[in-house]
C-alpha cells in the first residue's frame, strides 16, 4: 500500500522478495530508513526540505514493511543492514549518508562498518547503538511479542503503544492520520506477521558489536521522553564513547523525533549532511 499517493514506487528485488523505495531529487544521495512497524510516510516533513536543500533523497520500506514484500523469513539489524548496502549499490550514486529511525539507525551502523566505501555518513533518530535487555530478559521479551503482535489484536496494540508511549512529549502533527495508516496496514495478515517476526527477531548486540568498526561521521538524536532509553543522555554518551557521535538530545521528544521535532532535526541534519557530501559531486 503506497501511503503517499503521488508516489512513484521501485523495487529492489533481494534473494527473498523486494524492498520498496521512493526517489526524489537530484545530488548527493541520502537514504532514510524507518524503523519497526513504521512506514515511509514517518519522514513526510524531511523529504521536501531535504530534496529543495540539494539531495536526492531514497526512502525505503523495511522488510514485510509499506509496499514491501512480506515473504522473507529473516529479519533484524544485520539483514536490514545487507538489504541498505544492495540498495546503495543498486542505485550507483553512493557513497550515501544513512539516516535511519529506530532500529534503521542500527542497521545504518553495521552497513557503515559493512561497506565504509558506500556510507560517508549515519544519522540514527531514536536509534540503538546497544542492546539494553539481558539474554534472560530478551528472550521474555520474545514470548510477550509473539502474544502481543498475534492476530487479530496484533495491529491495534501496535498503534495503542506508538500513541500511548512512542508519541510522548509534545503533540506529534497529524497524529491521528499516521495511526489510521499504520491500522490499516496491520490488518493485513501478512504485513502483521512480518511485524511479528521482526520484533520476535531484533537483537541489537547485532549492532553494539560493530561499533568499533564504524569510521565514518555519525550524528545521534535522542528524545528526553522516549521510553525505549530510561536515560536518553546516557545513550547519547555512550553513542560519542563508542563512535565519536555528534548529537543533541531533544526535550519532551518521544521516539520519533523526525515528526515530534523535524525543525530541530533538520537544524542538525543539515549542516551534518554538508560536511559529509562536501566532497560529493550534485
Amino acid at each position: 500500500m503506497s501511503h503517499l499517493p503521488s508516489e512513484t514506487l521501485h523495487h529492489l528485488a533481494l534473494p527473498e522478495g523486494r524492498i520498496t523505495y521512493t526517489d526524489s531529487g537530484h545530488g548527493p544521495l541520502v537514504v532514510l530508513v524507518p524503523g519497526m512497524g513504521d512506514v515511509r510516510a514517518t519522514y513526510a516533513l524531511l523529504v521536501p526540505v531535504l530534496v529543495e536543500a540539494g539531495y536526492r533523497v531514497v526512502v525505503t520500506d523495511l522488510r514485510g514493511h509499506g509496499d514491501s514484500d512480506t515473504g522473507f523469513r529473516s529479519n533484524g539489524d544485520a539483514v536490514t543492514a545487507s538489504d541498505l548496502v544492495a540498495l546503495v549499490e543498486h542505485l550507483a550514486a553512493g557513497p550515501a549518508v544513512l539516516v535511519g529511525s529506530s532500529m534503521g539507525g542500527s542497521a545504518a551502523l553495521i552497513a557503515a562498518a559493512d561497506r565504509p566505501d558506500l556510507v560517508n555518513g549515519v544519522v540514527t533518530l531514536a536509534g540503538f547503538y546497544r542492546e539494553a535487555a539481558s539474554p534472560a530478559v530478551a528472550a521474555l521479551l520474545r514470548l510477550v511479542y509473539r502474544a502481543v503482535f498475534a492476530w487479530p489484536w496484533g495491529g491495534a496494540f501496535w498503534t495503542w503503544y506508538v500513541r500511548s508511549a512512542l508519541s510522548k512529549g509534545r503533540p506529534t502533527p497529524g497524529l491521528d492520520e499516521r495511526l489510521a495508516t499504520l491500522r490499516a496496514t496491520y490488518r493485513d495478515r501478512a504485513r502483521l506477521r512480518s511485524l511479528r517476526r521482526l520484533a520476535v527477531a531484533l537483537d541489537h548486540r547485532q549492532a553494539e558489536r560493530r561499533l568499533s568498526d564504524v569510521h565514518t561521521p555519525v550524528l545521534a538524536v535522542f528524545g528526553s521522553a522516549d521510553p525505549d532509553f530510561s536515560d536518553a543522555a546516557a545513550e547519547l554518551a555512550y553513542a560519542r564513547e563508542t563512535v565519536d557521535a555528534d548529537g543533541v538530545v531533544l526535550e519532551e521528544v518521544g521516539h520519533y523525533p523526525q515528526l515530534q521535532a523535524a525543525d530541530e532535526v533538520l537544524a542538525v541534519l543539515l549542516p551534518f549532511l554538508a560536511s559529509t557530501t562536501s566532497g560529493t559531486d550534485a
